[in-house]
């Protein structure tokens, strides 16, 4: 077995040991996987591409990244792990997923979606024995200490949602577990098993029940590991199917009480819809890399083409958005864990169709070379395979609209226009906030924070107006943001009180649709904001000016062309930071190669 280091000391105070630390935490991990671009690196590019040409998984970094103790990311500090602050995670987890998605998952984030409903109501043993299991592994060295997630079906029917577990009360005592699911990432290899078993008859919020599982302590003939099964994104990673047919666990495998499954599903996903929308920036920004490198490669100016050079900083602009929303919502979760859950499901919907269309533009930058299949331009296909695998799962679309459809309504009759701004610090990434505690989330709170940012950000923009006309430009997209959501809440304070009456109105997901990109323009602004004593490029105006103005065009609103010079000081950006080999994030750190 290799066993994995303990994990280093993490500073304690309420800082949850991000700030310096999350950054040297990120950078060691970018440092191990070394060059992506070198051909000899066992971890790069090539050696990725391979693996998932072959279908199989990279287990040359799965062992570099069990030597580094990274599993100590998804365990809490005190339970002996590193896990503190949700955004210091997802910046850990870039480097991973800068270079393979797949990999990200596979060995990455699927363990804390497992575990975390532990982390969230187990007992004292239960969170113990799983954070045992994921520092140290298993005997055998077989399982890596991974924990996988067996969950039910929540609004919509995929192969990766579809079929769920029973679990019947046995006569002496625990359950009973049947049922059957073919499409389980790491089903073939885990250690643990957190499942999401039906346990009453009657649908209901009470329906489901959690169990945890230790495979090697059920009866062998009545757990059956099916075959791996091929899926056409994420071809490395593991995807395999479980069968229980009448297996007795004990009843010591209950996490929290009967009945409570959907509540700790509904409370942990929050985590979860943060994350992946965080990740994935990380996947679209090798991606846009290597459109630049497509546009510069063999141009004496070192300059793109002018056709390229729009969609360049547009697509930058768009990543910064996307990761300004995402990293935000990731604070609202230790600063304001009332209101989280409604940053939580908006970030999941906001960016996924901004992500999705950022690759189609992508694609019409490196032409020939995105159907490149080799180590230089492979990536990009790779990615266009993998994101609509990534997107699925438990925190599909629909589970998010089923969060903030029926609050449309009292937002827009109690909130907005009405609740009072966070604090500054939720926008700054390195200002310091409390660690992650999944027992205070809430699904109850109705603050719409983003919304208060973006109303004071336009009454604070509106003086600034004389200060050039890039500031003038960003004070009226904010005022038409601001209009803009007048307009929801007189049509949102208009659908049926009713839940089921609102979740059946066509209305109701086409105004969704507008306001989660409404609280995106309101991250932008706040992450300008937070920025403004930075001296980065993050307090300039332009990237700010350049974003909202394409969230306006995909409203529809009445939005001007960006003021001159604002295209170009983005694309300098982009330019300067391909470079000088850094990140295309809010973070602007430096890269491997």
């Amino acid at each position: 077995m290799r066993a994995a280091p303990s994990p280093p000391a993490t500073p304690g105070g309420a800082d949850g040991g991000a700030g310096s630390d999350g950054a040297e935490r990120a950078a060691r991990i970018e440092e191990l996987l070394g060059d992506p671009a070198d051909p000899r690196n066992p971890h790069g590019h090539r050696a990725l591409l391979d693996a998932d040409e072959q279908r199989r998984t990279p287990q040359a970094t799965e062992a570099l990244l069990t030597d580094a103790g990274l599993a100590a990311e998804f365990v809490p500090r005190r339970l002996g792990g590193r896990l503190a602050r949700p955004d210091t995670l997802a910046r850990v987890l870039r480097p991973l997923f800068r270079r393979d998605v797949a990999l990200g998952f596979g060995y990455g984030i699927t363990a804390l979606f497992g575990a975390s409903a532990v982390w969230a109501a187990g007992n004292r043993q239960q969170r113990e024995r799983t954070a045992r299991h994921l520092l140290h592994g298993d005997d055998d060295g077989d399982g890596g200490g991974r924990v996988t997630i067996l969950h039910h079906e929540l609004t919509h029917a995929n192969a990766i949602l579809r079929d769920e577990f029973t679990a019947r009360p046995a006569p002496g005592g625990g359950f009973v577990l049947d049922g059957r699911k073919d499409v389980i990432i790491n089903a073939d290899r885990a250690r643990a098993f957190v499942m999401y078993a039906r346990t009453a008859t009657a649908p209901g919020p009470h329906s489901h029940s959690v169990l945890l599982l230790d495979p090697d302590q059920l009866p062998p003939a009545r757990l059956r590991r099916l075959p791996r099964v091929a899926t056409p994104g994420m071809r490395g990673n593991r995807f395999a199917g479980l069968e229980f047919t009448h297996c007795p666990v004990p009843a010591t495998a209950l996490v929290a009480g009967t009945g409570d499954g959907l509540p700790l599903a509904l409370r942990t996903f929050m985590v979860n819809r943060c994350l992946i929308p965080a990740a994935l920036v990380a996947g679209v920004d090798s991606a846009l890399r290597l459109a630049v490198r497509a546009a510069v490669t063999g141009r004496t100016t070192g300059q793109p083409a002018r056709r390229h050079q729009p969609v360049l900083a547009g697509v930058f602009a768009d990543l910064l958005a996307c990761d300004a929303m995402a990293v935000t919502a990731l604070r609202t979760l230790s600063l304001l864990p009332d209101s989280a859950h409604l940053a939580a499901a908006a970030v999941k919907l906001a960016t996924q169709d901004v992500l999705r269309e950022n690759l189609e533009e992508l694609a019409t930058v490196l032409g020939a070379h995105g159907y490149d299949r080799g180590p230089l331009y492979g990536g990009f296909q790779k990615l266009g395979r993998d994101l609509p695998v990534a997107g699925l799962g438990h925190a599909g679309s629909a589970a998010c609209q089923a969060v903030l459809v029926p609050r449309l309504r009292a937002l827009a009759r109690t909130s907005w226009f009405r609740t009072p701004e966070p604090a500054p610090a939720l926008y700054l990434p390195t200002a310091a906030v409390p660690d992650l505690d999944y027992r205070r989330l809430s699904l109850t709170g109705g603050d719409d924070v983003l919304t208060a940012t973006l109303i004071g950000a336009a009454r604070r923009l509106g003086p600034q107006r004389t200060a050039g006309p890039q500031r003038a430009a960003l004070a009226d997209l904010a005022d038409t943001f601001v209009q803009e959501m007048r307009t929801l809440r007189e049509q949102c304070g208009h659908l049926p009180e009713a839940v089921h009456d609102t979740l059946a109105d066509p209305r109701a997901c086409t105004l969704l649709d507008r306001y989660v990109l409404v609280l995106a323009a309101a991250a932008c602004l706040g992450v300008w904001e937070g920025h403004h004593h930075t001296g980065t490029f993050l307090a300039q105006p332009a990237w700010a000016v350049l974003a909202l103005s394409r969230i306006g065009r995909r409203l529809g609103l009445p939005v001007p062309e960006p003021p001159h010079g604002v295209v170009q000081s983005v694309l300098e950006e982009v330019l300067l930071r391909f470079a000088r080999s850094r990140s295309f994030d809010v973070y602007d750190t430096p890269l491997a190669g």
